[in-house]
């Protein structure tokens, strides 16, 4: 336990004290990148967001046309039939800038770009 406790002070120690060496960027380093949802961190954390919402969506989405189908012994005709025969509560709302694609014939959601 003293072993675990010494490596942590050590570690915390080096990474708040760093090297004590100063660094500077090189004369022909590369433009630094944007923090706009664009680009940079937050684009990304904004890209990862979206993903995990089409995620989610698709997945209950897709769960429910096949619990549809196990009942009803057919696929829905589209997305509305699942909230009218109280399969779901409503519809959820797509990503911005993207939209629900379904496929009557295979009974798979997808979400897709607009």
């Amino acid at each position: 336990m003293r072993i675990f406790r010494g490596l942590i002070l050590i570690a915390g120690a080096l990474v708040l004290g760093g090297c004590g060496k100063e660094q500077t960027p090189p004369a022909s380093s590369p433009p630094a990148q944007s923090t706009t949802p664009s680009g940079g961190y937050l684009g990304a954390l904004a890209k990862g967001e979206q993903s995990a919402v089409k995620g989610v969506d698709t997945a209950s989405l897709n769960q429910a046309v096949q619990l549809f189908n196990a009942q009803e012994g057919r696929f829905p005709t589209d997305l509305n039939e699942l909230v009218t025969k109280q399969y779901l509560p409503k519809l959820p709302n797509p990503p911005v800038g993207m939209k629900l694609n379904y496929d009557a014939t295979q009974g798979k959601v997808t979400v897709v770009p607009q």
